[in-house]
């Protein structure tokens, strides 16, 4: 059993928590920890103002079934579940039976623990948890002719996996059902990067790529990038899995820490708790 010292073994560690949509479930976990978490939300996750799309990908995959259908995200996974529940619940218990007849390809833990939820399995998940990972993982496929489904996110049209389908002469049926906005307003996000600068951090904890896509456009916008990516690179930076590794990295700006295969929230405080013990022992 963990003693109280063991618990709060972030004790005095202020880390910055630009995530949105688990903000205070994570900022929690930390908090507990003994940390303070400096909080700025960059980023906000709200369904597509396209709905009529998104019914209408329904109601297609509800008549004709798919061969495949490859989920890239767990929020997809909820986000589409919603969208099917809102009619009746026999939408849902539809689309549902239509997806268990699909060979469901993942591309990361989350998306699977989502399919779990709903009694669905992963039949295949990705190489690595990226869409090079997701195309290795089909690459000796034969999918021609197969009706694939693809769950987007955000406004990305994800033209490597989508060029990969069409040249295996795939049928590809892909849905988007939500999108990204910003969240915080500008003067919060300039604080927030102020802070970092001023060395007032001990780390900064990154969730989701579009957090860093927001972070360097407002900095840039207000001069403040040469100053942001050494500052980061003065700090633990900790990233909860790959691609937000690469986007961090793209930008010049070392990662510090990762999970090592589980990337979630829980995991990455547990390598953050880990390198500040072994930075104080």
């Amino acid at each position: 059993m963990s003693s109280t010292r063991d618990v709060r073994d972030l004790e005095g560690r202020r880390i910055g928590v630009p995530e949105s949509r688990q903000l205070d479930l994570f900022a929690d976990m930390i908090e507990r920890r003994g940390a303070q978490a400096v909080r700025c939300p960059l980023v906000d996750i709200r369904d597509t103002p396209d709905e009529a799309h998104v019914g209408r990908w329904l109601d297609e995959v509800i008549e004709h079934g798919l061969d495949d259908m490859i989920w890239l995200t767990g929020e997809g996974v909820r986000r589409l579940r919603s969208f099917a529940e809102r009619d009746t619940p026999e939408r849902l218990t539809r689309l549902v039976e239509r997806l268990d007849q699909a060979r469901a390809i993942t591309r990361g833990p989350k998306p699977g623990r989502e399919l779990r939820a709903l009694k669905l399995r992963s039949d295949l998940a990705a190489t690595q948890p990226t869409t090079a990972g997701v195309i290795e993982a089909l690459a000796d496929m034969d999918l021609t002719g197969h009706r694939v489904g693809v769950q987007l996110y955000g406004t990305d049209p994800n033209r490597p996996l989508m060029d990969f389908l069409a040249d295996k002469q795939a049928e590809i049926h892909a849905v988007a059902p939500y999108i990204y906005a910003d969240e915080a307003e500008t003067p919060q996000v300039l604080d927030f990067i102020d802070t970092i600068v001023a060395g007032q951090l001990d780390a900064v904890a990154f969730t989701s790529s579009p957090q860093i896509k927001r972070l360097y456009k407002v900095a840039r916008a207000n001069e403040r990038a040469d100053a942001l990516t050494p500052a980061l690179n003065g700090l633990c930076v900790a990233a909860v899995g790959p691609l937000v590794g690469e986007r961090l990295e793209a930008e010049g700006v070392q990662v510090t820490l990762m999970p090592d295969s589980n990337y979630f929230m829980k995991p990455l405080v547990r390598a953050m708790v880990a390198h500040f013990n072994a930075a104080s022992s």
